[in-house]
């Protein structure tokens, strides 16, 4: 009975060694179908890739290249002249409408009885507007003294206030400055 549980054990641990040693073979047998799989598949990338070169034609290749190029540029000069030409037709336009624009604006005030060029000529200069807003001032501080002090001001020191005005809005500063003061002295009477 003893001799028996020895060579028991024995056999299983034999039973062990060889479920050991069949895995081994097993790995090796898949390590090898995969093998195997992999030359297969690299010798049909190889058949294609020498079916691909045999029918590659580069000579052919470049002259397509070649061509392609010159019809884009081809392309490109046709596109820019169209873009240039929908520019000026559009520009002209623009003229036309800004044209227009200043025909209806002149008759405008044309009607109203406006000259824009003769109002802007008669425009003051900014040392003049500086110079007659200030002589108000002076004209109101100089007026709590009395109307004769006013009027002796004006016409003293006429030669200083016209030429602060300058030689064309001077005049005409003058002549609203006495309307003013009528309206003042006026005012101060009644």
């Amino acid at each position: 009975m003893a001799k028996d549980l020895v060579r028991t054990r024995r056999y299983v641990q034999k039973f062990y060694q060889m479920r050991t040693q069949l895995q081994a073979v097993g790995l090796r047998i898949q390590t090898l179908r995969s093998n195997q799989q992999m030359a297969e598949a690299m010798r049909g990338a190889t058949r294609a890739m020498g079916a691909m070169n045999r029918g590659l034609n580069l000579p052919q290749i470049q002259r397509i290249m070649r061509e392609f190029e010159k019809e884009s540029a081809t392309m490109d000069m046709k596109e820019e002249m169209m873009s240039d030409a929908v520019d000026d037709v559009m520009d002209e336009g623009l003229e036309d409408e800004e044209e227009e624009g200043d025909k209806i604006l002149r008759q405008v005030l044309d009607e109203i009885g406006v000259d824009l060029s003769q109002q802007l000529t008669d425009a003051p200069t900014g040392l003049a507007m500086s110079s007659s807003l200030t002589e108000p001032k002076q004209a109101v501080v100089l007026g709590d003294g009395g109307p004769s002090h006013f009027g002796g001001d004006s016409s003293g020191g006429g030669g200083s206030g016209g030429g602060g005005g300058g030689g064309g809005g001077g005049g005409g500063g003058m002549s609203d400055e006495d309307a003013l003061q009528a309206r003042l002295d006026a005012l101060r009477r009644g």
